[in-house]
């Protein structure tokens, strides 16, 4: 028993050393990337490993563009659709989660998560779009280290270059060269609109962009302009 007790120990503080070690590893990259822009992330990773499976010479789309070089109406758009309470929450829109949780039970199923910009970078960043509790445990603990370190703009603005748009297209950059054949600061309220709904299932609706979907759009940009961006 004595040397069944002493391995059990062993065993809890070596899983204590690894959960310190990785959240170390986590805390040292939202530190760097607070003035470094992110060369690859998570769901970048994930999404260029599918390509090669298809593709083997399959390379994404991200070219970084700095905060200033964004599009204001992009900007805009994105808060309105995503996350209209971005510059007044600490990472967490309480009440967001509420109706969310509240749409969930009513539709009997995972339909609404009220994930704000903070706890979606934190996901894309680092984690992958598998839902568990274990995950939205770990995105919690992320979405603290962005908020504590990171201004609201460094978060929109990474937000935005990272972001998936497309099968292979990452940050707002890209998305602008491929959907308009513009660049990203060149983009206007409509076309802002357009791409600011197409987040939540963006390989969809790159190939589906129906009349629903445009009604989104319009509603959008009809209320972006009433949103407060960094």
């Amino acid at each position: 028993m004595k040397t069944f007790g002493r391995w059990l120990k062993r065993g809890l503080l070596g899983l204590v050393l690894v959960f310190l070690a990785w959240h170390l590893w986590l805390l040292g990259h939202v530190l760097w990337w607070k003035w470094q822009p992110p060369s690859e992330t998570s769901f970048m990773s994930l999404r260029l490993d599918e390509l090669a499976t298809r593709r083997p010479d399959a390379e994404l789309r991200y070219r970084w563009v700095p905060y200033e070089r964004i599009s204001v109406y992009l900007k805009r758009a994105v808060v309105a659709a995503e996350d209209d309470k971005f510059t007044d929450h600490e990472g967490f829109d309480w009440d967001g989660i509420q109706k969310a949780i509240e749409k969930n039970q009513k539709k009997g199923r995972a339909v609404a998560g009220g994930s704000t910009i903070s706890q979606q970078l934190a996901k894309n960043l680092f984690l992958s779009p598998a839902r568990s509790y274990l995950r939205k445990a770990e995105e919690a603990l992320i979405t603290v280290m962005i908020e504590t370190f990171w201004d609201k703009r460094r978060i929109l603005e990474v937000y935005l270059n990272v972001v998936e748009w497309g099968d292979g297209i990452f940050g707002c950059e890209a998305a602008a060269q491929r959907y308009f054949h513009i660049s990203a600061a060149q983009l206007g309220p409509a076309q802002a609109a357009r791409l600011a709904v197409m987040l939540p299932n963006p390989r969809k609706y790159e190939k589906d962009f129906g009349p629903r979907l445009a009604a989104h759009a319009a509603r959008i940009q009809a209320r972006m302009q009433y949103s407060d961006v960094p």
